[in-house]
């Protein structure tokens, strides 16, 4: 029988390990391919290079033929700020665990190994396979790459997958998704006593305040909001960055990054075009890019299943995004995963250890569902 191990000591062990997306996770990625090996899982590894530092995503596959159940989770987390608690020092309290990357997700990768581990390959009729990337709080470059380099998932990605973000065990069918514009002015930088210089924040004055009444517009009008979501407005939001210049000295450069998240039927392309409209009329310079929002029907397989097996009466929807978004045309996906969103990136993330054997408990009898009696 293939090694089983126990759900709550596994994601203090994952929390132990440091693996912040500005690093390296290799520490963290040979210490589950070895596990996943352990386990019985077939193991493909994919590398890539970014700012010098290696990040590595794992595809593990158990059971022979085609199509089957996917388990989606990341390794690295968001940076911890070490004051006022321990936050690689995993510790239980209160029934619950402590620790970087509890809730947001390594608790989620143990409960995805823990629920497929016991299954050995002449049980499943379809594969469980388990994929855990690099880099999804800075861009989802692992997720892309597993789509576009996969030598294992090539031609036979799984029919279901579920994307094991924190829900609390609750199905999600829709998410929104990530728009952003960045936009540049040039100036000439000077000190202000020779009246030289030229301010790169006065040239995009004028765009600021074409973005401030375009915020108004889009929490003022229906036809940007969908109501299956809470709440039913994009989040528009504008941020400034002219690299700290002195009071007197004229800002050489300065950067406005303007974001919103697209909902489905959102009107979005109306918003994209405003913005980008507002930039040439100002000979600004900018680039964007677009992360689509993922909705799949109420009433598909996979969330019909899921509703059973987590006894909830319907899904719901969240506002933040998942790699859902890179996922999402190669097969039929839930987002469903233990702990609270709320507690992901904070001082004192943790998970309800009973959190940790719902998720094991339904994992496996989706596994059941997909893999063993389909």
């Amino acid at each position: 029988m293939a090694h089983v191990p126990d759900v709550v000591e596994l994601t203090k062990t994952l929390i132990a390990i440091p693996s912040p997306s500005q690093q390296s996770n290799q520490i963290i990625a040979s210490h589950l391919a070895t596990l996943l090996q352990e386990c019985g899982f077939n193991l493909e590894q994919l590398s890539f290079v970014e700012d010098d530092q290696r990040k590595t995503s794992l595809i593990a596959r158990k059971g022979t033929g085609e199509g089957g159940l996917g388990l989606f989770s990341h390794s690295d987390t968001v940076p911890a700020d070490a004051d006022g608690w321990e936050p690689f020092t995993p510790t239980i309290q209160d029934d619950r665990i402590i620790g970087r990357g509890a809730a947001d997700m390594k608790g989620a990768i143990a409960a995805s190994i823990v629920a497929a581990a016991p299954y050995t390959p002449d049980q499943l009729r379809r594969p469980v396979t388990v994929v855990i990337t690099a880099d999804e709080e800075i861009g989802y470059g692992g997720a892309k790459q597993v789509v576009a380099e996969s030598k294992s998932l090539a031609g036979n990605w799984p029919t279901y997958g579920i994307i094991a973000e924190p829900t609390q065990m609750r199905p999600v069918y829709a998410h929104k998704g990530g728009l952003r514009v960045r936009v540049t002015a040039h100036g000439r930088a000077a000190h202000t006593s020779t009246d030289k210089g030229i301010s790169a924040n006065f040239l995009i004055a004028p765009f600021l305040a074409d973005m401030a009444e375009l915020n108004q517009l889009v929490k003022r009008e229906k036809r940007f909001q969908n109501a299956e979501f809470d709440p039913p407005t994009n989040g528009f939001n504008m941020v400034i960055n002219d690299g700290n210049a002195a009071a007197n000295v004229t800002a050489a450069k300065t950067v406005c990054t303007v974001g919103f998240r697209p909902m489905p039927d959102d009107h979005r392309e109306e918003v994209l075009e405003a913005i980008i409209a507002s930039a040439k009329k100002h000979n600004l310079e900018f680039d964007w890019y677009l992360h689509e929002p993922f909705y799949v029907d109420r009433n598909s397989p996979l969330i019909q299943a899921a509703l059973a097996a987590t006894g909830l009466p319907a899904a719901e929807t969240v506002p933040f995004g998942t790699e859902a978004a890179i996922f999402k045309d190669l097969m039929q996906l839930v987002i469903l995963g233990p702990g609270n969103i709320a507690q992901a990136h904070t001082k004192g993330e943790w998970i309800a250890i009973d959190q940790l054997h719902s998720a094991v408990n339904v994992y496996r009898q989706l596994i059941d569902h997909f893999c063993v009696n389909s």
